[in-house]
């Protein structure tokens, strides 16, 4: 599996936490980093995008020697990154599912796509997403519907399915409430809902590229869409309760648990 998105230096999200998910779920993880921040659990202190020339290449030579099985991308910061992504999916990915999670800004508030970045992302990147996961704040910003209830949630999804997206997760996490409610949105007009009890802990950096890397994963391996985003929340789930509590700010997960994750 191929992902596409930026180093975080902390190791709790980003691609460090997108080879751990894929590697204790049974995958083959090759990366091209987009850009190196210098974060940890208090926050992120420093972006540096890498060349979008660099980034397709890195694409490019894992994809004709290596292959990939789907491609998962994360944090992508600029117009002109998103374009060269695109424009090398378009080229050598054309009938692999690609899983967009569409990170925006960090755990504690950093812009990690730029303003104008967004618009690419909807016309570049949506209509060759097999998954498009965002979180309400994400859905919000990319539908223009107000996601304040799971009635938005489905609203939103609607519109980012007519945006060319196959299929849409958006996760319910920033609404208030004990039980956090997933909802999956498919074109085909499946949907379903993945619900649990909201875990009460501050170590919650990472849970998005996780759960994405998780599902990618498991699309990787065979899973239907459905099975595989089940799979990915029960996983997520666990690394998020049997966290190991590091760091003074926004800890990150226990990706090296198996235990409670469906691995077949």
């Amino acid at each position: 599996m191929l992902v596409v998105a930026g180093s975080d230096s902390g190791g709790g999200a980003g691609i460090q936490a997108d080879i751990k998910t894929i590697t204790v779920l049974g995958g083959y993880a090759a990366t091209a980093i987009t850009a190196l921040t210098a974060q940890n659990t208090l926050g992120v202190f420093g972006v540096l995008p890498i060349d979008p020339d660099f980034v397709a290449e890195q694409m490019s030579v894992v994809l004709a020697d290596i292959g990939a099985d789907a491609i998962k991308t994360g944090m992508l910061f600029s117009e002109a990154i998103i374009a060269r992504v695109a424009s090398t999916l378009e080229a050598r990915a054309r009938r692999l599912p690609i899983i967009v999670d569409p990170v925006m800004v960090a755990k504690g508030g950093t812009a990690l796509l730029q303003q104008r970045a967004r618009v690419a992302l909807v016309e570049r990147l949506l209509p060759l997403a097999a998954l498009i996961t965002p979180n309400a704040p994400e859905a919000e910003a990319l539908s223009g519907v107000k996601v304040e209830t799971v009635s938005d949630m489905e609203r939103a999804a609607d519109r980012l399915l007519a945006f060319g997206a196959s299929a849409v997760l958006i996760k319910g996490g920033h609404l208030p409430g004990d039980t956090i409610v997933d909802l999956l949105r498919t074109a085909d007009g499946e949907a379903a809902r993945f619900e649990h009890p909201r875990i009460a802990t501050k170590s919650t950096h990472g849970t998005g590229c996780t759960l994405a890397a998780a599902i990618a994963t498991g699309v990787a391996l065979g899973f239907t869409l459905r099975d595989a985003v089940e799979r990915a929340e029960d996983y997520v789930v666990e690394a998020i309760r049997t966290a190991p509590g590091l760091g003074q700010g926004h800890g990150p997960l226990n990706h090296g648990h198996v235990l409670g994750a469906r691995l077949n």
